[in-house]
């Protein structure tokens, strides 16, 4: 096998429409937040979880701020990892933080191969022995990897198809939800025990990953029409179509189940929510469109995630092996990708996968935004200010949500803070071993190296 057709990844150059870049961003966030973080939000702090919802909106739209400005200044395809690499050069800050992501997204698609079963069970009573909930999250993403070989014709096709069902449904769900209850009221008087700062602060984090999902849209960045037009456009429609979207389901479940049923049934409380207001066809349809929200985000998800390791891997920043593998090296970063998420799908539990997920997204994401203060800010024109926020935002959030995990799952913190040790070390070995190596563009723009 030549050196040359390893290394290959293809792009198609606007293959993205807007609507299409749109319909994956907004598949990849709704499908996971929406279906299991409301529940775990509930639980965090209490029946002020729809406010969680909106502060992560604040948040992110905060975030989004620095994407927008660094796609538009250089879109690629390779999105994050090229981020990362245009701020921090061949170190170890990019290659750490980029494979932070890489895992985070790793992460989501258990999530949301997780949710799948937890929601698909209930269509026959629930999952007593406990097997069936990571079998069936194990089949979900086998059958996306299946889709995923056939191009991205077909991925985004399959996308916006399913994109445009769950919207329509989840909105329906939201609408009829909330009209049916017998008040709108949502009682904020008594928030009780969770409804302490750092409870909230933790919800809000969890709310978080509802949203991050926008991110993906900035890997598909030269393969969208007019990117640098578009891919801002898309992130902040997705942003905006997410808040309505939430606040609408999250006031829903909150006016038809106590804070006690919510949290009782959190793997699955959209599907409870439906009961009381609608009835058992409610609830079918309510788990069919779950199922279909997660299938459509795991779709988009392994695509944005097997790209990222793909750039990855050309920048020479992570350590490459064929395995005897045949096809270019987006295939086998494709196959790298599945893998990894069945091994989490098959033995981590929902909150334990969302917990680690979002300490690794919001570490990433404070260093985005400080690549930017440091190093991109005239580059790409930015507001000082703004990433600056985001920062302090960040910070707030991923601290709630430590101390609270501290508090209740102290394991969990312990996974999270090895993993991104071994990560650490594992990059700084590899980097030192293969010094010097310029990515595939020449790396001659990096004029702000600091050795």
């Amino acid at each position: 096998m030549s050196e040359g057709q390893d290394r290959s990844t293809k792009y198609q150059k606007g293959s993205l429409t807007l609507p299409g870049t749109v319909m994956l961003g907004t598949g990849v966030m709704i499908g996971a937040g929406i279906f299991a973080l409301t529940g775990q939000m509930a639980q965090m702090t209490g029946v002020l979880f729809p406010l969680a919802f909106l502060a992560a909106a604040v948040i992110v739209s905060f975030s989004a701020y620095s994407y927008i400005k660094i796609s538009n200044a250089y879109p690629s395809a390779g999105g994050i990892g090229m981020y990362l690499h245009k701020a921090y050069g061949n170190r170890l800050p990019t290659a750490f933080n980029a494979l932070l992501m890489y895992f985070s997204m790793v992460i989501a698609q258990s999530f949301l191969a997780r949710t799948f079963g937890s929601y698909t069970m209930q269509l026959f009573g629930g999952d007593q022995s406990g097997y069936m909930v990571p079998l069936l999250g194990v089949f979900l993403i086998l059958a996306a990897f299946l889709v995923n070989l056939l191009g991205n014709r077909m991925i985004q096709g399959v996308a916006s198809f399913i994109g445009i069902l769950k919207i329509a449904g989840i909105v329906v769900f939201g609408v009829v939800g909330v009209w049916v209850a017998d008040s709108i009221s949502v009682d904020f008087s008594s928030p009780g025990e969770a409804g302490t700062v750092g409870n909230f602060l933790g919800a809000t984090a969890l709310g978080i990953l509802a949203f991050k999902g926008f991110t993906t849209i900035t890997n598909s960045g030269s393969e969208v029409k007019d990117p640098k037009r578009n891919v801002g456009r898309a992130i902040v429609i997705s942003i905006a179509a997410c808040v309505v979207i939430y606040t609408l389901v999250g006031f829903a479940v909150a006016s038809n189940l106590s804070l006690a049923e919510i949290i009782k049934t959190q793997d699955y409380s959209l599907a409870a929510a439906a009961r009381p207001a609608l009835g058992e066809y409610a609830v079918w349809f309510t788990i069919v469109l779950a199922m279909m929200a997660t299938a459509g985000g795991i779709l988009a998800s392994i695509f944005a995630v097997s790209r990222m390791l793909a750039m990855l891997t050309e920048m020479k920043l992570v350590p490459h092996r064929h395995f005897g593998m045949p096809g270019s090296i987006q295939k086998h970063t494709l196959v790298y990708t599945v893998v990894l998420g069945l091994i989490l799908t098959a033995f981590f539990d929902l909150s334990r996968i969302a917990a680690l997920g979002i300490v690794f997204y919001l570490i990433m994401d404070i260093a985005i935004h400080w690549g930017v203060l440091r190093y991109l800010r005239k580059d790409i024109k930015a507001n000082v200010w703004v990433p600056g926020i985001a920062i302090l935002l960040d910070l707030l959030a991923l601290g709630g949500f430590v101390w609270v995990k501290l508090n209740t799952d102290a394991f969990v913190i312990g996974v999270a803070v090895v993993g991104m040790l071994v990560i650490a070390i594992a990059e700084q070995i590899f980097l030192k071993r293969t010094a010097g190596i310029e990515p595939p563009d020449g790396g001659s723009h990096h004029e702000h190296h600091h050795h």
